[in-house]
């Protein structure tokens, strides 16, 4: 299964979460109190186990935008980590170039900063990164080459932008960020439930 392009708002609310974090899926006017789909208003599913586990695993895929091979080897990768696996899965994906260069606020969505790094605009400790999974370690550095700093969509994220989270830092002089440390489990998105992503994988 490949890394989803469709509709962001509607699969906001199949997962009843804001795949955006900013809940502008949900705003006035917009949010509907039934699944998307023809029968999202008369056929309800029968919850259980699996489904509850199933639906953490996407929320965790639509909200970091990667495919389903990709979690996988996510997942795999932080079983060998010491640690909370569950959580361990967060950091990593938190770690990716293209996240971090969203949590800088050098693009809007995730998606617009992957589209940063897939163009070659993104500079990681001075040398080309276009690839969106590249793994930022802590004390690295993070900026746009010159020319795309002109970008129109670059500043019109940045001027949205109020404060980053503690992990990161973004001097919007220099338009340089750097990833400081590893991000706590407080500080990510509250609305997933990793352990359950955990049972997913585990049950396999």
């Amino acid at each position: 299964m490949g890394r989803y392009t469709g509709p962001i708002f509607r699969k906001s609310r199949r997962l009843e979460m804001s795949i955006l974090e900013t809940n502008k899926e949900f705003s006035k006017g917009k949010r509907r109190q039934y699944p998307p789909g023809q029968h999202g208003q008369g056929r309800r599913r029968r919850i259980n186990d699996y489904l509850l586990q199933l639906t953490e695993k996407q929320k965790l895929r639509f909200v970091y935008g990667v495919s389903e091979k990709h979690l996988v080897k996510v997942f795999r990768k932080a079983v060998k980590m010491p640690g909370i696996t569950g959580e361990n899965m967060m950091f990593i994906l938190e770690s990716r170039i293209d996240n971090i260069v969203y949590r800088l606020g050098l693009a809007a969505t995730r998606r617009a900063s992957r589209q940063l790094v897939n163009h070659n605009h993104v500079l990681l400790n001075d040398r080309k990164a276009s690839i969106p999974s590249m793994q930022v370690k802590p004390g690295d550095t993070i900026k746009l080459k010159d020319k795309s700093k002109k970008f129109k969509c670059v500043d019109e994220s940045l001027k949205l932008l109020v404060s980053t989270l503690a992990f990161v830092k973004f001097n919007k002089k220099t338009m340089t960020g750097e990833y400081l440390r590893l991000p706590e489990r407080e500080e990510l998105n509250q609305d997933i439930k990793e352990n359950l992503i955990v049972e997913f994988y585990s049950r396999k």
